[in-house]
């Protein structure tokens, strides 16, 4: 297996699970992954926060762990890897605003390179305008946006997944096995005994 670089896009208050699994993920297999967030450079944390399925209308939220980054945004761009992470939580409903998020996402479809987003994560899809036609999962609650955008929302069990051409998506953390496995399988990772 070729060792994948592959970007990490997060920040503050993006969902705790949903920044350290892929990132712990993606290192134990051998991929090379780099953390950002806009604003900030390697060695500087976020705050996250935990999100958890308590019964009520949405999701309740905790204070998570502090998380460090590895890589400065300002470097970061499509040409130096071969994939792109998106963590889901609050992050990106404030990350959409940023320009320079949304050019740095495009980059990626534009490039045809495979992108893996989970729960809200599919909000800079969205605001990306890269899902036109494409079959997409995310939170419940950004249904609309996907919808908006021209996706086709693909409404799985919290522990499912789905994989669309090079898109990997899933609704939230529960999904953590079948969204890694998937994109680890796009990514053509071969984990042998």
């Amino acid at each position: 297996m070729a060792i994948r670089n592959v970007l990490l896009l997060t920040g503050d208050f993006a969902e705790d699970y949903e920044t350290m699994v892929p990132f712990q993920i993606l290192q134990a297999v051998g991929h090379r992954v780099h953390a950002v967030c806009p604003g900030k450079k390697a060695g500087e944390q976020i705050a996250t926060a935990i999100h958890d399925f308590e019964g009520q209308q949405t999701y309740s939220e905790k204070r998570g762990h502090n998380f460090t980054l590895n890589a400065d945004f300002e470097e970061a761009g499509a040409a130096a890897y071969d994939a792109l992470v998106i963590a889901g939580g609050r992050a990106p409903e404030y990350l959409r605003l940023d320009p320079r998020v949304i050019a740095l996402v495009r980059g990626f479809a534009e490039a045809g390179k495979p992108i893996a987003a989970i729960c809200h994560g599919a909000q800079l899809l969205a605001a990306a305008g890269v899902i036109q036609g494409r079959r997409v999962s995310a939170y419940p609650a950004c249904r609309p946006e996907v919808e908006l955008a021209g996706g086709h929302y693909a409404e799985l069990p919290m522990d499912g997944a789905v994989t669309d051409g090079l898109l990997v998506t899933a609704p939230a953390w529960p999904a953590h096995p079948a969204w890694m496995a998937q994109f680890l399988k796009v990514l053509g990772t071969r984990i042998e005994p």
